[in-house]
């Protein structure tokens, strides 16, 4: 992007505008006058017209000094009245897709001189900026930004950066600076423009941690398969006993691998569009209802109960993706089953209409609690998803490492069912695309509550507070 530079000019006189307009009015009068005497005619209506004539001139010059004051300032992206309106170039520079500065500076030492004096809505968006212009540092901290920006402004020369943003929704930004000469009051100026490279590079990083992943994690139930393979070539041809013990081994190694490539591929395409919030709206108590009726034959074979507690139809739309919150209720009610005995209760509810400080707030005195994530900005209202079961807990030290990949807690088995360890990744990831947040509370003997909370639609914050009450 190459910009023509402004040409450099003097600043208009500081001096005020009546000593003109008294001068030339003044000559005028005395010019009509003049001829009125020469003429001989009426001194009354000589001098009226003098009067006229000068209060004429006056009024034209006046106008005339504060129309040219007026195009300076708008030049300048400045109101002559002072009340802050957008320069001209604003409605066209608000219209790109891409966020951008218009930066000006005065002298190298003086860091508080560099400021960005008009965003478009783009920039404001992406540096969550509440007014149109400021100081530099306060809109962007970034070391090497604030760097190629001083190189556009005092080398005159184009500069480029990286840039990620931080926040649990991180963007990554290529930074263009470039010089736009002098603005006619004599600041330097500069054009910052970000451009968005987060799809692209969550694809390279995608694809990287999938091979990572998928060559570590399928190692092991592979060379299982290559070992019992080798056993039923060998001595165990003839063994009856020997082959279907081991055929069952081999099947239930191979669904464990097809588990896990179904939860690499779904993690994969999640994590690649986690930066770009869905615009649906989806029932999350629906979603809840289908997920518990898939697993009640589940739960009646392993002799544990369902309590669950949903608002009625509507009142808990949220702004999602339902395929994916089905994920979200389907991981966290089959976690909880896995680690629940006959006889335990598996405890699901959906609220409506609680702030983000009520949904992360525990429910359980005395039991550990961390919050695995939480939005950077907090919606009007929540959604509340909370599962809870009786099983064996997990101990405070092995919370904060709940959602990392293939985790597991040391000690704990959850049966012939063993997960992938890609679970509770997959919850966080979709409640970080979903701007929500998840939390844990644990208590070792006694049981687990996951909590995932997910913003109100629009129509669901205005619903009769009545409703949500008796809903929630």
């Amino acid at each position: 992007m190459s910009l023509p530079p402004l040409r450099p000019a003097s600043p208009p006189p500081s001096q005020p505008f009546w000593w003109p307009v008294a001068l030339v009015g003044g000559v005028a009068l005395v010019a009509v006058l003049a001829l009125g005497l020469v003429a001989r005619a009426d001194l009354h209506a000589v001098v009226l017209a003098a009067v006229f004539v000068a209060l004429a001139t006056a009024l034209a010059i006046l106008a005339a000094a504060r129309s040219s004051e007026a195009r300076y300032l708008g030049l300048n992206g400045a109101s002559p009245d002072g009340l802050g309106e957008a320069p001209p170039y604003a409605a066209l520079i608000n219209v790109l897709p891409d966020p951008i500065l218009l930066i000006a500076a005065g002298e190298p030492e003086d860091l508080t001189s560099r400021r960005y004096i008009f965003a478009n809505a783009a920039a404001r968006e992406l540096l969550r900026l509440d007014r149109g212009e400021g100081l530099l540092v306060g809109a962007v901290r970034a070391p090497e930004v604030l760097e190629a920006v001083d190189k556009a402004l005092f080398a005159a020369a184009d500069a480029e950066t990286e840039y990620e943003t931080v926040g649990v929704q991180p963007r990554s930004l290529h930074v263009y600076a470039r010089p736009l000469g002098l603005a006619l009051e004599g600041r330097r100026m500069a054009l910052l423009v970000f451009r968005d490279e987060t799809e692209t590079r969550q694809v390279e990083r995608t694809r990287a941690d999938f091979l990572a992943n998928a060559s570590h994690e399928l190692r092991t139930p592979l060379a299982s398969l290559t070992g019992f393979i080798e056993t039923l070539r060998g001595h165990a041809r003839d063994d009856a006993g020997a082959r279907e013990r081991f055929l069952g081994i081999m099947q239930r190694q191979a669904e464990r691998m097809s588990r896990l490539i179904d939860d690499l591929m779904s993690l994969s395409r999640i994590e690649l569009n986690e930066h770009v919030a869905p615009a649906d709206e989806t029932d999350l108590a629906l979603c809840v209802t289908d997920v518990l009726d898939a697993l009640a034959p589940l739960a009646k074979e392993r002799g544990v109960a369902i309590d669950r507690l949903l608002p009625a139809k509507g009142l808990a739309l949220v702004t999602g993706d339902r395929d994916q919150l089905i994920q979200v209720a389907q991981n966290l009610v089959d976690n909880a089953l896995k680690y629940s005995k006959a006889g335990d209760v598996v405890r699901v509810a959906v609220e409506i209409g609680a702030t983000a400080e009520a949904a992360a707030a525990g429910l359980h005195a005395g039991w550990a609690r961390l919050p695995l994530l939480t939005p950077d900005q907090a919606a009007e209202a929540y959604a509340v998803l909370r599962v809870g079961d009786e099983g064996p807990g997990i101990a405070r030290e092995h919370l904060l490492r709940l959602t990392e990949r293939f985790y597991r807690v040391e000690g704990q088995k959850s049966g012939e069912r063993s997960g992938t360890g890609l679970g509770l990744a997959i919850v966080k990831h979709i409640a970080n695309r979903h701007r929500g947040g998840l939390v844990v509370e644990s208590s070792v003997g006694q049981g687990t509550s996951f909590v995932a909370y997910f913003p109100l639609a629009a129509a669901a914050v205005r619903a009769e507070p009545a409703a949500v009450a008796k809903a929630s």
